[in-house]
């Protein structure tokens, strides 16, 4: 490796890692620690980001099958390498194309059965995007009731539950998105108005992925604007792990 290439790589890691811990830093977060950081369940939901083609079947904790192939998967295997004696079970949950009222439809099984200690949740795109051009008749007015009521509900049922909720976005320049997009501003602003009012750490998708757009383009992180490459969910990864490092500490 000749000097210029050494000097380029080595920039361009130094940014990266530099970017990936402001952004970590940039999450919004209930910062009291975990009063017990031994034995933790955590548990994935949401749509196709989350379940990224894992495999339903291999529903045990900690399976790397079941965790699929996006930023979850990033996250589990960075905690199950750096916390060997800490016990943690890791569910996904995540399913493709669903919305709020399909979390509803499975919640008891596919989250209240499994009495998670930590829940992140990613849901809102698909609540949008299938009006465009799935004929689905939802409005952000009727998501931001099914959001709030499945919290209320969740919280009735575990109210020492921690919540991670992670704001859908849509990473401009990408395929899938256009100027109808616009709308679904109003759908992650109802997320993050629910995020503040139920006092859960947040992690502000949108503005991490346009920062990342001052780096690389959309087809480098997010192609069709919606589903992450690896390197999107690096960046997805880096900044929940930021929010349960606070936690664990």
């Amino acid at each position: 490796m000749n000097r210029r290439t050494f000097l380029k790589t080595g920039s361009l890691t130094t940014a990266g890692t530099l970017m990936a811990s402001q952004l970590a830093m940039a999450t919004n977060t209930n910062l009291k620690p975990l009063s017990n950081k031994e034995n933790l369940t955590i548990l994935f939901q949401g749509d196709s980001i989350t379940d990224a083609g894992r495999g339903r079947g291999n529903y045990y904790p900690n399976d790397a099958s079941g965790m699929g192939n996006g930023y979850v998967y990033q996250i589990v295997s960075r905690l199950l390498g750096e916390n060997p004696t800490l016990n943690i079970k890791n569910y996904n949950r995540g399913i493709s194309g669903h919305k709020v009222p399909q979390l509803d439809a499975r919640w008891e099984d596919d989250c209240l059965q499994l009495q998670p200690d930590i829940m992140s949740l990613l849901i809102g795109v698909n609540d949008f995007w299938h009006t465009l051009d799935w004929g689905y008749k939802g409005t952000a007015e009727s998501f931001d009731t099914g959001l709030r009521k499945l919290m209320d509900r969740t919280l009735k049922a575990m109210p020492n539950l921690k919540l991670i909720i992670a704001e859908p976005f849509a990473v401009k320049g990408g395929s899938a998105i256009n100027e109808r997009w616009k709308a679904f501003e109003a759908y992650q602003t109802s997320v993050r108005k629910i995020s503040e009012e139920y006092n859960t750490a947040f992690i502000p998708c949108q503005d991490i992925f346009d920062k990342a757009l001052d780096i690389a383009p959309a087809s480098y992180w997010c192609p069709d604007g919606v589903h992450p490459s690896m390197a999107g969910g690096y960046l997805m990864a880096e900044a929940w792990l930021g929010i349960l490092n606070r936690w664990l500490k």
